[in-house]
């Protein structure tokens, strides 16, 4: 009998030490801006402030060489959303295709909806015309959310009011600002922000999957006057333009063919002070949407989720302001294929930073595996799990690969290791680019031609063959016609 009673009191001691609960589900905030470049404190430019960045970064790490998929929004978007690659997709254009083309795809969000969460939207999470299709769903796709939102502030409401200095009538490719006497809410990102922070609130004792999709810093750049005042005109600087033309010298003219009509600043007339203002206010759109990034935050904060969630902050893909004179993005330079990325993780890395190549389809796998989640087995990317515990990793040896397309006959692929981009455009028949980012992070010069990079180039190339997987359609030739594509 005694032992009967000891028995009894272990099994009822072991029933109660135990959790009476299933291990809880980790929610996830997905915070994305549009067309943000790393011209930010956190990155080392002091003159941008971003503190909410910084201080996400503190909690979290920094990945210092996260590039996109195509410096295009469309198919960044599409790619990242998927966990797939431009080429396996079939998207290189801005076109609402991604289900026309990949019926049966599980996006990110799709499989945190299959999984018990709520997935929610709002804002601009796959490609939106910026401002014609804001306040729209766009090229959004249904299956990915459980709800979704598209606010629109005065930047849509009031765009009759953005000062254009170009000649393209469209703001969506624009030189164009507006510095309004305003608050934070009554734009479209101030919106945002405050839809998700309510959907926090409204979802906390269940677990979610918020996606906050900014607009800013996409043209036309319009933020509240106040971050305008923190940057005087007379402190923006853009690169001397006989410098900027001499570092174009040595490179294939395909790698800039869209910039080279209306050089510099992609239109005609546009003068170095119109640049100034468009780089000022970029520069206030960057820090409009730090202080939107601060406001979820601090929601998460109140509502003692930060132990509990992971918070991921990117951006589709780099964007040039005045460098080598050119603007914009679709380009294959490391100034477009590159962009900010953070990832927070409660029980990994705080303030670490990662030097290591990665790839915005890398994050699907990721928030998966984090997740504890069954990711679909064609995933292209690899979990970013072992860079959150060592930043460092040297068992990661993964490069990153970005592409460009424009036409049949203008395409390119860059390959990106810790030390060196590599980029051919046209399998190599049409150039070749190599830059040196261990002694030169600005790519001025092109070391491709070199005899004493010829294995290295070789070696490189070999490398990024298996990545050049355009459908038939999309390759040189007339009257080629596009063949059937396999299912994935």
């Amino acid at each position: 009998m005694k032992n009967l009673s000891k028995l009894w009191l272990l099994a009822f001691c072991c029933t109660f030490s135990l959790p009476t609960f299933a291990a809880e589900k980790m929610n996830v905030l997905f915070i994305a801006a549009d067309d943000m470049n790393c011209d930010l404190s956190i990155y080392g430019n002091s003159q941008v402030k971003t503190p909410n960045l910084e201080r996400l970064a503190k909690i979290g790490v920094r990945f210092d060489s996260a590039n996109c998929q195509q410096p295009l929004c469309g198919p960044s978007r599409a790619s990242l959303m998927t966990g797939l690659r431009p080429d396996t997709l079939d998207m290189h254009t801005l076109k609402h295709e991604l289900r026309q083309k990949n019926p049966d795809v599980v996006t990110l969000g799709q499989l945190f909806k299959n999984n018990g969460y709520f997935s929610y939207r709002s804002g601009k999470i796959y490609h939106y015309g910026n401002p014609s299709m804001i306040g729209t769903d766009a090229n959004d796709d249904p299956a990915t959310w459980t709800e979704r939102n598209n606010p629109a502030g005065i930047d849509k409401t009031r765009e009759n009011e953005i000062l254009n200095f170009g000649p393209n009538k469209s703001l969506g490719i624009s030189m164009a600002v507006w510095d309004p006497v305003s608050k934070d809410e009554e734009h479209t990102d101030g919106m945002v922000a405050s839809d998700v922070i309510a959907q926090i609130e409204k979802h906390k004792d269940e677990p979610f999957f918020l996606a906050a999709g900014f607009f800013n810093p996409h043209c036309p750049y319009v933020a509240p006057k106040r971050y305008f005042d923190m940057y005087p005109l007379e402190d923006i600087q853009v690169q001397d333009l006989a410098e900027a033309k001499a570092e174009l010298a040595d490179v294939p003219p395909v790698a800039y063919a869209r910039d080279t009509k209306n050089w510099p600043y992609y239109f005609a007339d546009i003068t170095e002070e119109e640049a100034r203002r468009c780089k000022q206010a970029y520069y206030a759109c960057n820090s409009f949407v730090d202080a939107q990034v601060g406001r979820l935050l601090d929601a998460l904060e109140k509502n003692n989720l930060m132990e509990k969630t992971i918070i991921v902050f990117w951006s589709d893909h780099g964007y040039f302001l005045g460098e080598k004179g050119l603007w914009y993005k679709r380009k294959a330079f490391e100034r477009s294929a590159r962009m900010p990325m953070i990832v927070a993780a409660p029980g990994l890395t705080q303030g670490g930073v990662s030097k290591k190549p990665v790839e915005l389809l890398d994050l699907y796998p990721t928030l998966a595996d984090l997740c504890g989640l069954e990711a679909p087995k064609n995933l292209e990317g690899a979990s970013l799990r072992p860079l959150l515990k060592d930043p460092a990793d040297p068992d990661w040896k993964k490069p990153a690969v970005t592409q460009v397309w424009h036409n049949r006959n203008s395409w390119g692929y860059s390959i990106r290791t810790e030390r060196w981009r590599y980029t051919e455009w046209l399998e190599g028949k049409a150039g070749r680019e190599l830059y040196d980012h261990e002694n030169e992070s600005d790519e001025v010069t092109n070391l491709a031609d070199r005899p004493e990079h010829a294995a290295l180039v070789a070696k490189l190339s070999a490398q990024l063959k298996p990545y050049q997987q355009l459908s038939e359609d999309k390759l040189p030739g007339p009257g080629k016609k596009k063949q059937p594509r396999k299912k994935k």
